[in-house]
């Protein structure tokens, strides 16, 4: 099994991992479990028993048989618990029933609600996973998981199931009708717990009596069944749904707590980390009776709690006010603190009284400074400039040194030239969101990640981005660059934000779980796109968003906007599309060039014959300028989408005459059909060889058109951190001049990638060398490939010559 596999299979156990399932246990039972275990009696038919609907592979069985070994965890289908004899064998039998994602997939639950109920002892308790038809991310655009459409469930399956070849597969209900099916089969006790994202992905869970506190913007990674149709961001709706009363009634699951003897669990909230893996893995758990738990998943992360405790102890040290705790039993302990989250609030603040706003961010800056004594810039000044490097290596690699990880740290000291105060213990997680305010003060929680030698400007860069982290609107009220630039960050902010990405990419097992996350999260791009696509006609819409070239080719193309958008664009199509100018409404950037092309006043436009131009809308917020156009009587526009496939001009393939490596032509009398139409390599070719001559051929052999993306000299500096030994348009030109290569391109800057190239030339097979055949990254891009009709194909290399090869060579003049 994978890591990703095993990941994802942790991630599931977190909905039950919390339950105290020794609760509903009688006092007799205690004192016979607790003999046993005194006396070693391993081997004894348990009193506590556990019947979980589903098989013994899945990974909540898998939860009890390894994490709760002193049970006793029987496995069925709902099948096998109607029939007669199953149910005399196993009557009042169990201490637990539970059952996830099945009942909802029967015909006639509440039958099978009375019939469970006779399967449990007097004290049992059912646990039953269902999910919500009125959750909110089918009102964000979700498909139904049963039917596989949208808003199937809102409308009650009126328009599902509704003729006779319809097979029933399953569907959803929503709180009431739970309610009173649970009380027709004799259900009388039941407590609700909100599930967030969902019953697979359960990283926080609510009582039906408890509401968040925090802001859940920046908690929440929703995940979907089809994430390509949504249209809403989730994420950004729960604070209001809790302020009116809807989020429990709009969760988008339950895990709901049946009891036959009327008791229940006093657990309030739940959350759990469990894609972090094994060593990183923490439950909090908050208690009725106003105790804060915290516990490791597994064993590997019990060192992290006495961490939890000793990190509290040193900021204490420091002056720093911290939450007290103390661990008990192996368990981090404590108490529930009743006050306003430091990131709610800021946030209040920020939209009330923007100047105290940034007094109470620059006392938490101060915070962060005081944390820890810095490391002296005069001390070991001779290695200053080496440490400097090492840090900004560190910035740009997800993976710490080999000494860095022998001595703990996942950051080398940096102590170069404007980088600012190098804390000796940084704590990382010193952010608004892990911070309560009480009585005019911030008071920190929660510091787990703690590295040495690490630099205080990437933890106030921290604190300001997880601040804005899905608040989109306070970005209006005040941007998070004045911030950056207000605490000098703004030099080297691309290392400080190297250095946060690098932490959580690590933390949160981005590169493990990326694919997983392609086909589960949507992205921003994908929730604007679906918008725009709902508030024009059919017609509208294609002349807006899809045919933007109508007409580009034949009349002046121009920009409307300089910014990055225009920047991409550029970048892309430009070649095929020549622009005949920029027009900008900031009369500041009249005057100035963007790759060599004027920008000018919109009036330019009034100077021009109707039919004599086609605009380019090239603005993230088109709205406005669409009311200018209109407004000036200009109907010939379109707008630019920088997320959207734009195909570029496909060259003519050569037809007949054409002679590939002495072939009679493409089309040639008798020639075998090729495998693929268009075919992709990218690469740099510095110091061209054999190697690519037979890489260039092999891919010339299944493709009827070859195109040869070449690495500017930018982009290799920028990438591989060298010079190349050959010039850009020298390296092109070796390329071009090869008889297997139809089309040699420029690669684009900073869209390179893989994806980018697809949507630029939608090539039918990328060619690659094997080198890459089993990197994560390079997996995850051919099976974006294969999602789009297009297939990825790995080359072994010429063993004897490699680019890299001949430059040692020539380096050691042996050339």
């Amino acid at each position: 099994m994978s890591q990703s596999e095993e990941l994802i299979r942790d991630m599931q156990k977190g909905l039950l991992q919390w339950y105290d399932f020794t609760a509903c246990l009688s006092v007799q039972d205690e004192k016979r479990e607790e003999g046993k275990r005194r006396a070693g009696a391993d081997g004894c038919r348990p009193d506590a028993c556990i019947l979980y609907i589903g098989k013994l592979q899945e990974p909540l069985a898998e939860l009890f048989t390894t994490h709760f070994p002193q049970m006793q965890t029987v496995c069925a289908s709902i099948e096998e618990t109607l029939e007669e004899n199953w149910r005399q064998a196993y009557g009042n039998y169990f201490d637990y029933l539970i059952a996830i994602e099945t009942l909802e997939q029967q015909s006639n639950p509440e039958a099978i609600l009375r019939s469970w109920k006779k399967l449990l002892k007097p004290s049992g308790r059912m646990l039953l996973g269902m999910n919500n038809r009125f959750g909110i991310r089918y009102f964000c655009g979700d498909r139904d998981p049963y039917t596989e459409r949208n808003f199937d469930g809102i409308e009650n399956y009126r328009r599902a199931y509704s003729k006779k070849e319809d097979i029933f597969r399953g569907r959803m209900y929503d709180q009431e009708e739970l309610r009173q099916m649970l009380t027709s089969a004799g259900w009388n006790s039941c407590r609700f717990y909100s599930v967030i994202s969902d019953l697979r992905n359960p990283a926080l869970i609510y009582g039906e009596d408890y509401l968040p506190r925090e802001d859940l913007a920046n908690r929440v990674f929703p995940v979907y069944h089809n994430p390509e149709t949504i249209f809403l961001e989730e994420e950004s709706l729960y604070g209001s749904l809790a302020e009116n009363g809807l989020f429990h009634k709009m969760a988008n699951a339950w895990l709901i707590e049946c009891s036959l003897d009327g008791e229940h669990s006093d657990v309030l909230h739940v959350t759990n980390s469990m894609e972090r893996g094994r060593e990183h893995a923490l439950i909090t758990v908050i208690h009725k009776s106003g105790i804060v738990e915290k516990r490791a998943a597994y064993a590997e992360g019990q060192r992290r709690l006495e961490k939890l405790v000793e990190h509290g102890r040193e900021l204490a040290g420091y002056g720093v006010p911290v939450v007290e705790a103390r661990m008990e039993n192996g368990v981090y302990v404590m108490p529930y603190i009743e006050a306003e989250v430091g990131q709610v609030y800021l946030k209040r603040l920020l939209q009330t009284d923007q100047e105290k706003f940034l007094q109470e961010m620059d006392r938490f800056r101060d915070l962060i400074l005081q944390s820890s004594e810095s490391v002296e810039e005069t001390e070991e000044s001779g290695k200053s400039a080496e440490i400097q490097e090492k840090t900004r290596e560190r910035g740009k690699s997800a993976e710490p040194s080999k000494e860095a990880r022998e001595k703990g740290n996942g950051m080398e000291p940096d102590r170069g030239e404007n980088q600012g105060v190098i804390l000796r213990r940084g704590y990382l997680d010193m952010v608004p969101l892990n911070s309560f305010y009480i009585d005019g003060q911030f008071v920190f929680y929660d510091q787990e990640f703690c590295q040495e030698n690490y630099p205080a400007n990437a933890i106030i860069t921290r604190m300001i981005a997880t601040f804005y982290a899905g608040n989109v609107e306070l970005q209006k009220l005040l941007p998070m660059t004045a911030l950056f630039e207000r605490y000098g960050l703004t030099k080297n902010l691309e290392l400080w934000r190297r250095m946060e990405w690098t932490f959580l990419t690590e933390l949160r097992k981005e590169k493990e779980l990326r694919r997983y996350h392609e086909l589960h999260r949507c992205n921003g791009e994908t929730v604007n796109s679906n918008r725009q696509r709902m508030n024009y006609s059919d017609e509208a819409y294609q002349r807006l968003f899809i045919d933007i070239f109508r007409n580009a080719d034949t009349r002046k193309l121009i920009l409307f906007g300089s910014g990055i958008f225009a920047k991409k664009f550029l970048a892309l199509y430009s070649q095929d599309y020549p622009v005949y100018a920029i027009i900008d409404n900031s009369p500041e950037k009249w005057g100035q060039e963007l790759e060599g092309i004027p920008i000018q006043s919109p009036e330019l436009l009034n100077r021009l014959q109707s039919g004599e131009y086609k605009v380019l809308i090239c603005i993230k917020n088109y709205l406005s300028v669409m009311k200018q156009l209109d407004t000036m009587g200009v109907t010939e526009y379109s707008i630019y989408d920088s997320h959207r496939d734009y195909p570029r001009k496909r060259k003519p393939v050569v037809e007949a005459g054409y002679a590939e490596a002495g072939s009679p032509g493409i089309w040639g009398k008798g020639r075998e059909p090729k495998k693929y139409h268009v075919g992709y390599i990218a690469g740099v070719f510095d110091l061209f060889h054999v190697g690519h001559l037979n890489m260039f051929r092999r891919a010339k052999e299944q493709c009827d058109y070859l195109i040869v993306g070449v690495v500017s000299d930018e982009g290799v500096r920028k990438y591989k951190e060298v010079d190349p030994f050959i010039s850009f348009a020298e390296r092109i030109e070796m390329v071009r001049a090869c008889r297997y290569v139809d089309e040699a391109v420029e690669i684009p800057l900073n869209y390179g990638g893989t994806r980018d190239a697809w949507r630029l030339h939608h090539f039918d097979c990328q060619f690659s060398g094997s080198d890459y055949v089993n990197n994560p990254d390079w997996l995850a891009e051919k099976e974006f490939l294969e999602k789009h009709g297009a297939e990825m194909v790995f080359f072994p290399y010429t063993e004897t010559t490699s680019s890299s090869r001949i430059k040692a060579l020539i380096e050691k003049k042996l050339l």
